[in-house]
């Protein structure tokens, strides 16, 4: 049986770190964990980019120069995107609707299935302990364009806002880089990083995609681990 590859573009929040980096992990790296060896991940987040700098670094070519018919392809974006002072900007409307719309030809164009993932929440709390909405415009335009080219979309802006408001501000941390000094060598100083994702909180991320994806009727589904107690991990 040919393998199902699954081809990851996104940000930091989804790449792959070099081991000396630990705990600091993408959710993309330990995504493989959930398939059978049937599927294999292709992780080509990368930090720091966005969905213009993804394409201007011929990511996305290289992405089209390997999917194949019956493919995935899993976009996500939005933390670089909005970031306005710098090249990596684009307007949620115009530019990121567009460069998005680049992302699912290409897998369109090779008989691929393209998914659309809005971005994980930035683990932000109000004093009366709501979250904030770190991502505004960016998931309400990528669920207009999932709905106008008719693209399964996964919401995690919304299961990640509601997984961080059930933890709350205290027991949130977790799941992310925060680190106190001397803790682990590449991190002297220690972290308070609410961006990226310890390995906890990256298994956490990379659960709320696999059940964002069960709601699909794809043959992918059929290729998910069932964990001992009989679900899937």
């Amino acid at each position: 049986m040919e393998k199902i590859h699954v081809y990851l573009a996104g940000d930091s929040t989804m790449s792959d770190y070099e081991p000396e980096r630990y705990p600091r992990t993408g959710w993309g790296q330990v995504f493989q964990n959930h398939f059978k060896e049937d599927v294999i991940v292709c992780n080509h987040g990368a930090s720091g980019r966005s969905t213009k700098t993804f394409m201007e670094e011929e990511r996305l070519q290289q992405i089209d120069e390997k999917i194949r018919p019956n493919d995935y392809l899993f976009i996500q974006f939005g933390h670089n995107d909005s970031k306005v002072d710098s090249e990596r900007y684009t307007d949620p409307f115009t530019t990121y609707k567009k460069n998005l719309r680049a992302f699912i030809e290409v897998a369109r164009k090779k008989q691929a299935q393209p998914v659309l993932l809005t971005p994980v929440q930035r683990r932000n709390f109000e004093p009366d302990g709501s979250v904030i909405d770190s991502h505004k415009d960016y998931p309400v335009a990528m669920r207009e364009l999932a709905q106008e080219l008719d693209v399964p979309l996964i919401d995690i802006t919304k299961s990640s806002t509601t997984m961080l408001a059930k933890l709350g501000d205290r027991s949130s941390k977790k799941l992310f880089m925060w680190l106190e000094p001397g803790e682990y060598d590449y991190y002297p100083d220690g972290e308070q990083d609410n961006t990226h994702f310890s390995l906890e909180g990256a298994e956490r991320i990379a659960q709320l995609v696999v059940d964002g994806l069960k709601e699909f009727d794809f043959p992918l589904v059929k290729c998910l681990k069932e964990s001992v107690h009989g679900g899937n991990v």
